[in-house]
């Protein structure tokens, strides 16, 4: 067996090239951005007005004293107005272009309006209330780079420079594989020595929080039948998610299946609890990468989470974040095993610290809903204090 901080460098050593695509702009939330992103005008591109009120000119109000007489209106969306008399103002509305002779906007509030004759009751300030053409970007200007994941903020600044189609990241083609005769449909009703199909399915879920749609399979304990359908999925996907079948068992035949299909192993078992039997390797000539997880629910869900999601966030070339928290209990390991500790969360003064989650092993299914994520605890005699900082995985 190798450590888990071993076993974390060689899923780490094996990236896949995934390539780049392109998707519709509301299609990449979520992605990978491939392409650097650039300001294709001003940002603003015209002196914006930032107030309901009136534009003059600001020498004018020192010059003449606090009263206007109203031209007309300036509204966004329209061109931009132009102030004829100088001593005059022009009413604008929030958008609008800055009308021509016009250096700063007075909000109504700050005025009062009768028979188009304007006062003004505020303090003013030159400029006020204006948004400047290209104050927050130039045209050309880099906005966003690649690499970026892209949130909704992103998704608006690709909407102002008019990216109606984006290139992201490819997505590796995936394909979920449970094993196992105990294994019934989520639908059927389960004899009292079945289980329903509920591990891939929390796998298929979390792969839907990258985008990424994958297709399954279940596999029944028949060595031949494991066999026949392994060698198609490895030529038709890049990674194969596998749940059970990694195992000392009698009927657990994927090391072997995998051997005989040219799967070259890279690890087999791990220094970690839980999903020690934890399998990995690759097809030397199809590039197919598979994880092959132990089929207890929360190895599964851990593996997936410690495993996978790095290596897919390597293969998109996006730097790995380490994230810490607080033990808010202290926790004792009496074996020379790597543990992930599922956790509560809560904010204490405004820190973030975990709290484990009572759970009966790792077959314990419920306990996914109780937890926000694993803390990663490396074996050694010393106790682990409350108080102290330890790395943390979050899963929801």
């Amino acid at each position: 067996m190798i450590t888990f901080k071993e076993a974390f460098q060689k899923v780490l050593d094996h990236p896949l090239d995934l390539g780049v695509e392109a998707v519709s702009l509301m299609g990449s939330l979520n992605r990978v951005l491939a392409e650097d992103i650039y300001a294709d005008r001003d940002f603003p591109p015209f002196d914006r007005a930032t107030k309901d009120g009136i534009a003059i000119q600001f020498s004018d109000f020192v010059n003449n004293g606090q009263s206007f007489v109203v031209e007309g209106v300036a509204a966004a969306g329209e061109v931009q107005q132009v102030l004829k008399d100088k001593s005059n103002c022009l009413e604008v509305m929030t958008g609008a272009v800055v009308p021509t002779n016009c250096d700063t906007v007075v909000m109504y509030e700050h005025i009062t309006i009768v028979d188009s004759k304007v006062t003004i009751n505020e303090k003013v300030k030159k400029g006020q209330n204006i948004h400047y053409q290209g104050s927050d970007e130039k045209a050309g200007a880099l906005l966003l780079s690649k690499g970026k994941k892209i949130t909704p903020a992103e998704i608006g600044i690709m909407a102002t420079v008019g990216k109606a189609t984006v290139k992201v990241m490819g997505n590796p083609k995936i394909c979920t594989i449970a094993t196992g005769n105990e294994l019934v449909e989520v639908k059927d009703i389960p004899k009292p020595y079945q289980i329903r199909k509920s591990n891939m399915l929390t796998i298929e879920a979390a792969l839907l929080n990258s985008k990424i749609e994958a297709s399954s399979l279940h596999l029944l304990d028949e060595k031949e039948i494991i066999k026949k359908e392994l060698k198609k999925a490895l030529t038709e996907n890049d990674v194969l998610l596998l749940s059970g079948g990694v195992s000392k068992g009698k009927f657990d035949f994927i090391p072997e299946v995998m051997e005989s299909l040219g799967v070259q192993k890279v690890f087999h078992r791990v220094l970690q609890r839980p999903g020690k039997p934890f399998w990995f390797g690759i097809h030397p000539k199809l590039k197919t990468v598979i994880f092959s997880f132990p089929g207890n629910p929360v190895s599964t869900f851990a593996n997936y989470h410690l495993y996978f999601l790095p290596w897919l966030q390597t293969s998109w070339g996006l730097p790995l974040e380490n994230s810490y928290i607080k033990l808010s209990a202290a926790i004792k390991l009496t074996q020379p095993l790597t543990r992930f500790i599922q956790v509560n969360t809560e904010s204490k003064d405004g820190i973030f610290c975990a709290t484990p989650v009572v759970e009966n092993g790792s077959g314990d299914l419920t306990s996914l809903a109780k937890a926000d994520g694993f803390i990663n605890l490396e074996p050694r005699d010393e106790i682990y204090v409350v108080g102290e900082v330890v790395p943390f995985v979050k899963t929801r």
